[in-house]
């Protein structure tokens, strides 16, 4: 076994954070990462136009709309992954 000074008896004190907002960390995080917001708001976009065309009865524009959906969604998550290793690569240095 080895000798060595006896491990403290309290818990160390956790980090304080400081008081963020819903806003504020939403503008943080898309600062830290625009891609993401950017991927949704082409999601929704194209989920909508695509819903529009299908009431409309268009459906070959409404399933060409259902595909580019699905890409939108792969690039959300997608950049979604990579802020994610980015943000992982920061804060091992």
């Amino acid at each position: 076994v080895a000798a060595g000074p006896p491990p403290p008896l309290e818990p160390s004190p956790l980090p304080v954070f400081s008081d963020e907002g819903f806003g504020d960390k939403f503008l943080r995080k898309t600062r830290e990462n625009p891609l993401v917001p950017l991927g949704c708001l082409c999601t929704v976009g194209v989920l909508t136009y695509g819903l529009i065309s299908f009431k409309r009865g268009n459906i070959r524009q409404s399933q060409l709309m259902m595909r580019a959906r699905i890409l939108a969604q792969g690039f959300t998550f997608v950049a979604l992954l990579g802020g994610m290793v980015v943000t992982a690569m920061k804060s091992r240095k």
